[in-house]
């Protein structure tokens, strides 16, 4: 029997996954196979010796300790694409709130209650104000061609813009998903001249931390409008502020604003609204759910931030997974001690191997764990 343990509330399409057979499901068991979470912060909790597995019902994983998960053999899952669409949609919203000024139009029309049959009139006079220009036409520049970013850019594109994206990481696949009127650059640098409008889809690391600063601004057109739903600490903040008060950018729309960035001339600032339907969470759990439990019961590792890939056959008679550091000689080490191997697969990714391995025999695994390097072994 497994124990699932939920930080946050699962849609219940993802929970129901889980055979009552099989598993045991609730907010604080005392020895947790795995752990289901959406934005809960995990970087403060022990990590108890049982934890297998934690799966982020969601894209990000800034809100669990990633690397000391996997010092520990514990796999880390994410759902990538299954709230695309849900941020997709909503990126398209702000490519719109940031021409129209629909947002500052709407709450100056507030300000007219009680005015009666002078509301007409004074809609006529005021309007003016929030003249702002439309999106046909212009260009959108795309930073990051992931599942979202891909999304936004044939979006963009099918509502008449012009689309320029780049990412030094484009999957073949992704590639293949673009529309061919999407301009793919070869630099961070030509999307930022190109863009009137520059839309952020990519992680914040130590390598995209603050890369919308002065000197990126010193590469953009004036005027240009920012889009980020992607993490708020990719933008400098204090150097946007200055973009926005010298007119160098004229619109910032984000679902990650901070205190200073709030009740700000040009900007709009969304309470992290991206993967908020009822469609996404629930997409997101039941992606969730598969991957733990196809993890639990027949090793597979897939979409893992700090573990390898590992794509298996489901049918097995007797299977050793075995989490280890990826250093020399250890492979060899491990098929030393694992007997007559029915199949073997072996995969390695930031350090950390994972390797497989059907047998006919119950595997010796005080021996494989006594190998150097390996953090964990777990025979199904």
């Amino acid at each position: 029997m497994y124990s699932i343990q939920t930080l946050n509330k699962i849609s219940p399409y993802g929970m129901e996954k889980f055979d009552p057979a099989k598993y045991t499901c609730g907010d604080a068991p005392e020895k947790p196979d795995a752990v289901l979470v959406r934005s809960a912060s995990m970087h403060e909790l022990e990590l108890p010796e049982s934890l297998l597995a934690i799966a982020r019902a969601g894209a990000g994983v800034n809100n669990i300790p990633v690397e000391r998960c996997a010092a520990a053999g514990i796999v880390v899952f994410n759902t990538p694409g299954a709230n695309a669409n849900a941020v997709k949609e909503l990126v398209v919203c702000a490519l719109l709130l940031s021409s129209r000024k629909i947002a500052d139009a709407i709450d100056w029309c507030k300000t007219l209650k009680g005015q009666g049959d002078a509301v007409g009139k004074l809609v006529e006079k005021g309007k003016g104000q929030f003249v702002g220009p439309e999106i046909a036409g212009k260009t959108l520049g795309v930073i990051g061609l992931g599942a979202i970013g891909i999304l936004v850019a044939n979006a963009a594109a099918d509502l008449g813009m012009h689309v320029v994206g780049y990412d030094p990481f484009l999957s073949v696949g992704g590639a293949l998903c673009i529309e061919a009127s999407v301009k793919v650059a070869g630099s961070m640098d030509e999307v930022f001249a190109a863009a009137d409008y520059l839309s952020l889809h990519l992680p914040a690391n130590d390598k995209t931390r603050g890369m919308v600063n002065a000197a990126s601004f010193a590469k953009m057109k004036d005027g240009v409008r920012i889009l980020n739903f992607a993490r708020g600490e990719l933008v400098h903040s204090g150097d946007l502020l200055a973009a926005l008060e010298s007119g160098q950018a004229a619109a910032y729309v984000t679902d990650f604003p901070n205190d200073a960035q709030i009740g700000v001339k040009g900007i709009t600032a969304i309470p992290h609204l991206g993967a908020s339907t009822p469609e996404s969470e629930d997409n997101c759990a039941v992606m969730a759910a598969s991957e733990v439990i196809d993890y639990l019961e027949k090793g597979i590792i897939k979409n893992s931030v700090n573990m390898p890939e590992a794509a298996l056959s489901r049918h097995f008679v007797k299977r050793v997974c075995i989490i280890h550091k990826d250093i020399d000689g250890i492979q060899a080490a491990l098929t030393a001690k694992l007997g007559a191997v029915e199949s073997l697969t072996s995969a390695t990714k930031k350090g950390m191997g994972y390797t497989v391995a059907d047998l006919a025999a119950e595997p010796d695994t005080a021996a494989l764990a006594a190998v150097e390097g390996v953090l964990r072994v777990r025979v199904l």
